[in-house]
């Protein structure tokens, strides 16, 4: 029996493979600290909640369209003008089940076998294999510390083929917390235009940026950006909803339809009352997002201090999302062989940075309370005295 070479070549998540040993440590009743964690430790907002269970009292159980509820639709194309300063009217935005599949969506409609997608690295773990996929090849553009982990228009460029037919940017982005700035994104979309390559513009962390840093999405520079841009969001981050899975984005029109066909045929509409909740969300106050966020960024301030002062370790201040890429180059491990000993001398669930596609770091997520993550830092301290 043979079976896709497309699937067989897929690596599992290590993210939740840590997250499942860590469980199951727990379970054993180990107290461990756990920095891997991709999501808020936060409950979702009471009004959002409220919204969704009116929606179950009132039988909006059924089917929705599969691009969305035309009510949250709208909603997200005054979000997108609002916010982003471009214009996806409602028709232009697809409303699916989390944004990893919005990525999907857009790679699986833009690309095909001999295509190539040009990722920086550290990336978010899912990209390459999303592109393998659907039969193209990941080009893996390494990028650097003192760069804050961001790609140039140079990098760019150089690793660009005739067969290039999209760049992924994920800014805030995941491991790294880097924010591309204005100019770093102008640069990028001027070698985009050169030969018409599609931008994929991953924004689910937007929400979370700290220190007074602008976020730029893509599609609002120009209207030759605009034209090439699919630009990703969701809801997971921003309003603690990770389980409700919705996503959305927003594309030329072109674009937009091909993914609404497509998603029609595979998973469909998204859940029907997480949708009225998703409104509810954009449409009610924003004090919850800015809550979160002032609380991330206590944690970020206390998590920075701790990392820099131990011994053989270094990190970039990160100037978004909820993580921090610290450097154990000094200790002459591979991130797999650290974190395996990490999480059984010391009991610390942290992800290796390999799977990032950077094998010099380990991800910690501060989206945990702050008693947890000065005991897991603790024990990261002690762990490096002895290593």
């Amino acid at each position: 029996m043979e079976l896709s070479s497309h699937a067989q070549q897929l690596s599992p998540s290590l993210t939740l493979a840590i997250d499942s040993k860590a469980k199951a440590m727990r379970a054993e009743g180990i107290d461990v600290c756990g920095f891997g964690a991709g999501e808020p430790d936060f409950d979702t907002p009471e009004h959002i909640k409220e919204a969704a269970i009116e929606a179950l009292r009132e039988g909006f159980t059924k089917y929705t369209p599969s691009s969305g509820l035309p009510e949250l639709r709208t909603a997200i194309s005054e979000k997108f003008a609002a916010d982003n300063n471009v214009d996806y009217k409602p028709g232009q935005v697809i409303v699916s089940n989390g944004a990893k599949q919005s990525c999907y969506n857009a790679i699986l409609a833009c690309c095909e076998p001999g295509d190539e997608v040009v990722i920086p690295a550290p990336y978010w773990l899912s990209y390459p294999d999303m592109v393998r996929l659907v039969g193209a090849e990941p080009v893996i553009v390494q990028t650097k510390a003192e760069n804050s982990y961001k790609m140039t228009a140079e990098e760019f460029e150089n690793a660009m083929t005739p067969r290039t037919k999209m760049v992924i940017l994920n800014s805030p982005g995941n491991p790294t917390g880097s924010v591309y700035t204005r100019s770093e994104i102008e640069g990028i979309v001027e070698v985009a235009l050169t030969e018409d390559i599609f931008i994929l513009s991953d924004e689910i962390y937007e929400k979370l940026i700290y220190d007074d840093v602008e976020h730029i999405s893509p599609a609002s520079l120009s209207k030759e950006a605009y034209d090439l841009t699919i630009t990703v969001n969701g809801f997971s981050k921003a309003y603690a909803m990770t389980g409700w899975r919705l996503g959305y984005l927003g594309a030329p029109e072109e674009i937009a339809k091909v993914i609404d066909s497509l998603q029609s045929h595979s998973t469909s509409g998204p859940n029907s009352f997480a949708q009225k909740g998703a409104v509810a969300a954009l449409k009610g106050s924003q004090q919850c997002v800015t809550d979160m966020r002032d609380e991330f960024n206590i944690r970020r301030e206390y998590m920075f201090e701790r990392v820099s002062a131990i011994p053989n370790l270094s990190a970039v201040k990160p100037l978004g999302a909820f993580y921090m890429l610290v450097n154990i180059a000094k200790f002459g491990l591979s991130s797999t062989n650290f974190a395996d000993r990490l999480l059984s001398k010391a009991e610390v669930a942290v992800v290796p940075g390999i799977a990032f596609g950077d094998d010099q770091t380990i991800r910690l997520s501060y989206a945990a309370d702050l008693e947890t993550i000065k005991t897991g830092l603790d024990r990261i301290e002690q762990f490096c005295r002895t290593v």
